[in-house]
């Protein structure tokens, strides 16, 4: 195998994933999408670079460009949840931290702790992973942006596949690759990973990166619609209106079947034209303008919420509560309170 190859796409790869950082923060990315981003590639980088016995720091700053490479999966991660909006706590932002932090500062300051700073740096690492294809795939039902639903099928479960099989291997053998094979085929799949992000995020979406502010609507102009698109909005609307979004456990293919048309066809009116990017965000229109109605109604202030929650289609008061607060600003609790104080 030729020794030269390896090292050429390992330089490779650093350039491709520089270049990308710099375009990401030379552009209009959300800021919270660019810190991401950004870790994740510059944590790729500095792995590629320091994973090679021909490429690696020198002593002086060896220990910093390790802690840039050991955070990858966590930028990763958190590149994932923020991409496919799902919550991140600033509880488990602050834990995490402290973890590599610490694994970091046991494998380099601590004498005789750097095997357990490598555990657990790399069990951390590889929970997070998992997580970033459970992420990936548990929400593309839900999805209505068909750019990122298709980036759901391949980009985090790449990234999760390629780096999670790195550090079983590290596992098992040590940060030091007894094998050139692999490393080289290892460096391959980063590169090509680097350049499939390029590819499928570089185009600026404005649905998937770019901050916009688009606001979401049920009353879209009538001449900004198809007469296919008013006559399937005529039968959602009237849907709505008959309470189907009460219906538990109500997804885009069951809504579709219901009204007698394709699938793909809702999610483009739902998303494109309504300007809902989760089929959850849109039913949770529905339901907490109900909920709020419900929760402000005197006669009704002995309801409790959760079954307020379970009648509004909820499977869960967390979860019903969370979208009530996001919609509002308080809980439901809250709003009761308010609602009949005021009046």
């Amino acid at each position: 195998m030729p020794f030269d190859l390896q090292i050429a796409l390992r330089l490779m790869t650093i350039g491709a994933a520089l270049m990308l950082l710099v375009l990401i923060n030379s552009g209009a990315v959300r800021r919270p999408l660019q810190i991401a981003l950004s870790g994740m590639l510059l944590g790729g980088a500095c792995y590629v670079f320091n994973s090679s016995p021909d490429l690696r720091a020198p002593d002086s700053i060896r220990p910093l460009v390790d802690l840039f490479s050991i955070t990858t999966p966590f930028w990763t991660w958190l590149f994932s949840r923020l991409l496919f909006e799902r919550a991140v706590g600033k509880r488990w932002l602050a834990v995490l931290a402290v973890v590599y932090l610490a694994s970091w500062i046991m494998a380099h300051f601590i004498p005789g702790w750097d095997y357990w700073g490598f555990i657990l740096n790399h069990t951390v690492s590889l929970a997070l992973l998992i997580d970033v294809g459970f992420t990936a795939w548990s929400g593309r039902a839900d999805d209505l942006i068909e750019r990122r639903r298709l980036i759901r099928l391949w980009l985090p479960v790449l990234v999760a596949v390629q780096a999670g099989a790195v550090l079983v291997f590290e596992l098992i053998y040590g940060s030091d690759n007894p094998f050139p094979a692999l490393q080289l085929i290892s460096v391959t799949a980063i590169l090509a990973l680097v350049l499939f992000a390029g590819s499928a995020l570089l185009r600026t979406d404005p649905e998937l990166l770019v901050e916009t502010t688009r606001s979401t609507s049920s009353n879209p102009q009538a001449s900004d619609l198809s007469p296919v698109e008013i006559v399937l909005k005529e039968k959602l609307d009237a849907a709505m209106a008959a309470g189907e979004y009460r219906t538990p456990g109500l997804t885009i293919s069951t809504l579709a079947e219901k009204l007698d048309t394709p699938e793909h066809r809702l999610r483009a009116l739902i998303n494109q034209r309504l300007g809902h990017r989760n089929f959850s965000a849109y039913l949770n229109l529905h339901r907490i303008e109900e909920a709020r109605s419900i929760l402000a109604d005197r006669s009704k202030v002995d309801l409790p919420v959760l079954t307020i929650a379970m009648d509004l289609g909820y499977n869960s008061l967390p979860t019903f509560n969370r979208a009530f607060r996001e919609l509002t600003g308080s809980t439901p609790t809250e709003f009761r309170r308010d609602s009949i104080e005021q009046n």
